[in-house]
């Protein structure tokens, strides 16, 4: 396998899932009051430089920078995150569109719920997680696509709605262009607005070889290869702990210890 990522759609999608292996999503900063900068600079010296991880404005600024280094041809996309949601949600998620043997793909290594492999832009294609979930893309209605996902909720940040081996949506999305302000309003929403998932709940989640752990306030799960185990964490020092071994985000102890005193 050639350490550099080819130009192509085997490539990107060994980019990304590489991508999601290697840095966690997370919005802790934002419960610690520290402000989220978007722009490359900012982004690289947190997730790589600092090795912390990042919610997706921050997975997708990185990714992107990435895929132009490689010369690969990509542009943002904004999304509605329907997960949760209580009438139509606003435009917080961003994903890429990305050009590759001369068809487009969907790539979002940014996605804290779950996690969905790169896909071709095309009604009714579908593919398989490593963890065992199959994701579906759509282009019906108001919204433009739909990404839906059926798979165990084991394998996501808890969030399910109806059955739960049914296909969920996850998220929609347009094609239409997207300027940075678009990107810094998103952004300034997720990291301020009370309405705001991000904040009001202190998240991590990762991605494991063949499962997916995530922690929501003080419950903790992990899913890997079949393997279960979920748990309410009850100590600041369990919940430092986590975070670090198998998140990777290390912190002070009293920076633990204001988020699990929340």
């Amino acid at each position: 396998m050639p350490a550099r990522p080819t130009v192509d759609a085997a490539g990107l999608a060994r980019l990304q899932r590489q991508h999601r292996l290697a840095i966690p999503f997370e919005n802790l900063d934002v419960l610690l009051g520290r402000g989220i900068a978007i722009d490359g600079a900012a982004v690289f010296a947190k997730l790589v430089g600092a090795r912390r991880g990042g919610y997706c404005f921050e997975h997708n600024r990185l990714f992107g920078d990435a895929l132009a280094a490689l010369r690969f041809e990509a542009r943002p996309l904004l999304a509605r995150v329907w997960l949760g949601a209580d009438g139509v949600p606003p435009l917080t998620h961003v994903l890429s569109l990305v050009e590759a043997e001369g068809r487009a793909w969907i790539a979002d290594p940014g996605f804290g719920g779950s996690y969905a492999p790169v896909m071709p832009l095309k009604d009714g294609a579908e593919a398989e997680a490593p963890d065992g979930a199959a994701f579906r893309l759509s282009h019906a209605g108001p919204h433009g696509w739909t990404l839906s996902r059926r798979g165990p909720v084991a394998t996501t940040d808890g969030r399910i709605a109806g059955e739960e081996d049914g296909w969920q949506p996850q998220y929609s999305f347009t094609l239409a262009p997207v300027y940075d302000a678009d990107l810094q309003m998103g952004n300034w929403w997720s990291q301020s607005h009370p309405a705001s998932r991000f904040t009001r709940v202190a998240i991590a989640s990762v991605v494991l070889p063949h499962g997916f752990a995530s922690l929501t306030d003080h419950r903790y799960r992990r899913s890997a290869a079949g393997q279960e185990a979920e748990g309410e964490i009850t100590d600041p020092r369990v919940y430092r702990m986590r975070l670090g071994l198998l998140f990777g985000i290390e912190l002070s102890a009293e920076e633990a210890g204001a988020l699990f005193a929340r």
